[in-house]
């Protein structure tokens, strides 16, 4: 599943595409998504003022006042093409606009998800009430992190991942951090010390960000914009590499699920304590 890089990546690779444009016409392939689509209508004639980013969702603001709320899902994908270029498979939604180039939206397991609202009440809007800070902004700290986690059970790396918390830190880029940072992925959340938090969070922004730079991670179906795979994938230390050996202490990488999901770590750099 794209996670938080990946929809960045998305975000970067549109707006200088797409900021601008005024939407003429929406088409689709009769197949609904997770959700029924939004009767798009009210966007038709309006001019795409932005693309950004909120957790995993891609928003597009319109100039009168209405945002277009986009989930990737499991698979899916945007590609801009001039309107003349064929209809590739799976490609299920498609924005018009006036100076002929189209967006094309393709999701083979059609899990993503569109919605549309009020860009002055999007706060308010029923996917994004419970969300937590974004991992790059300020809000997002050690202190931070320590009073979220002060009473929590669970372990360190399922509470970076809970999305009440802090938003995009999927499942490689938690792994990818708590390594960083040297905390075993199993410890309990509320038993870190105040420097531990504080060198998570260090660690899980620059992990975001460097990921960002190399255009998301590419593991089976995420592509950019411009249909080539992100590069961040070369720079994992231990996802996706059980048995292979640690490039700082060459011992066994490890594997365990935890809530469902695969962590990958180093029992030697990420003692238990």
């Amino acid at each position: 599943m794209p996670e938080l890089p990946e929809v960045e990546t998305v975000v970067n690779g549109l707006k200088p595409q797409i900021t601008g444009a005024r939407l003429v016409a929406v088409s689709n392939s009769g197949k609904n998504l997770r959700y029924p689509l939004p009767d798009f209508s009210t966007l038709l004639q309006q001019n795409i003022q932005t693309v950004e980013r909120r957790a995993k969702y891609l928003l597009f603001h319109f100039e009168h006042g209405q945002t277009l709320i986009w989930h990737l899902g499991m698979t899916g994908q945007f590609h801009v093409l001039y309107r003349s270029e064929q209809v590739a498979k799976h490609e299920h939604v498609t924005l018009t606009f006036e100076d002929g180039q189209t967006l094309r939206y393709r999701d083979t397991r059609r899990f993503g998800y569109v919605g549309l609202c009020d860009t002055n009440s999007l706060a308010q809007h029923k996917w994004f009430t419970k969300l937590g800070v974004e991992p790059l902004l300020d809000d997002f700290s050690g202190d931070y992190l320590r009073d979220m986690l002060k009473t929590r059970k669970t372990s360190i790396k399922q509470a970076i991942m809970d999305n009440h918390i802090v938003v995009g830190v999927g499942n490689i880029y938690a792994s990818e951090s708590l390594f960083r940072a040297a905390i075993h992925p199993q410890r309990i959340a509320s038993h870190l010390n105040k420097k531990e938090y504080q060198a998570l969070v260090a660690h899980i922004r620059s992990v975001l960000a460097e990921a960002i730079e190399a255009g998301g991670s590419t593991i089976s179906d995420f592509v950019k914009t411009d249909g080539k795979p992100g590069y961040f994938a070369y720079s994992f230390n231990v996802y996706g590499r059980a048995d292979k050996p640690c490039l700082t202490c060459s011992k066994p990488i490890q594997k365990v699920v935890q809530g469902g999901r695969a962590t990958f770590f180093c029992p030697q750099c990420q003692k238990r304590k």
